[in-house]
């Protein structure tokens, strides 16, 4: 089998100008530490599902991305983290939705994972089976960055003169995910995020629902969302994706785009990453930039935050 790994960090990436390019560097850094962390695992003959929690995991450790560490802010100045995991050869899957207190809410789905059931714990509950399980708690504020920070306040304004509409997708969105296929054929998808800027608290949204904005089965293909999480619900994308690749016979590159090209009639921000049981590895989006990555099979690290693509070594 030709092995696969491809990781988003969240669309509507920011403006070029926004950021400094050192800042830029690390961002870039980052996703191709989350893309030598997958591939490790991968190359070393490992399972898919292992592979895409490890690449998110250093995702969720980097204060660029809204997972983890660098998370949004809800309407109460909290964090409420939600991600889940999905194995393609069984099924099998996990979540946890609104927690604050686990520092890899990807460890927790993990874990959740392979308990068996529940499949998807919320709020409290997932913070203390993070805790039974010996997975890392800490003090809610540890997700906290200045730059997300400006976010809350620029979104509070937004809100009261109402031009919360206005705002780009950099300052309302982000999510991180990863997808990928292993030696031995088996796809697996992961997905992590803190929500949208100002949310209210206690919503939850796609990236922990499986089947919208998560979802992995061998055979058909392992996809992982980012964007406007009530639209990537209603649409059930990425079994929608996969549905169309089983049923309707389109390859992965025409499912993906006919399911974009949905959501974007709704005009909203939207991207993901997806990847065949080929191993064919797509990454589309309707926004200025996604934060993206993948690994040619040659071993090859490939990431983007615009438009051009820069291969930045081996993995």
């Amino acid at each position: 089998m030709t092995l696969a790994l491809a990781i988003h960090g969240g669309c509507g990436t920011l403006p070029k100008a926004e950021m400094t390019e050192a800042e830029w560097a690390q961002a870039r850094s980052d996703l191709a530490g989350a893309l030598r962390a997958g591939w490790t695992i991968l190359a070393k003959g490992g399972p898919a599902v292992d592979a895409v929690e490890a690449a998110v995991r250093v995702m969720e450790d980097s204060p660029h991305f809204n997972a983890g560490h660098g998370a949004a802010f809800n309407a109460d100045g909290e964090h409420e983290l939600d991600a889940s995991i999905m194995d393609g050869a069984t099924l099998a899957a996990g979540a946890v939705c609104a927690a604050k207190h686990i520092r890899n809410p990807i460890v927790a789905a993990k874990a959740l994972m392979l308990r068996g059931d529940p499949l998807l714990l919320a709020g409290p509950a997932a913070d203390v089976f993070a805790e039974h399980e010996g997975v890392d708690t800490v003090p809610n504020e540890y997700f906290s960055t200045e730059r997300r920070r400006k976010n809350l306040a620029s979104m509070k304004i937004r809100e009261i003169v109402g031009t919360a509409s206005e705002a780009s997708e950099a300052e309302k969105h982000g999510t991180v995910g990863a997808v990928a296929c292993d030696a031995q054929g088996h796809l697996a998808a992961a997905t992590s995020t803190g929500g949208y800027t100002n949310k209210p608290a206690g919503r939850v949204g796609d990236s922990p629902i499986i089947g919208a904005g998560t979802y992995a089965r061998d055979g058909r293909c392992a996809v992982s969302g980012t964007g406007k999480g009530e639209y990537f619900i209603r649409y059930c994308v990425g079994h929608e994706i996969a549905s169309l690749v089983a049923y309707k016979g389109l390859t992965l590159d025409q499912a993906t785009h006919e399911v974009l090209g949905e959501l974007s009639d709704h005009k909203i921000g939207a991207g993901l990453v997806a990847v065949g049981a080929d191993g064919t590895i797509v990454a589309p989006y309707n926004t200025e930039g996604m934060y993206r990555g993948w690994v040619t099979p040659d071993g090859l690290l490939h990431v983007a935050t615009h438009g051009d693509v820069e291969m930045v070594g081996q993995a």
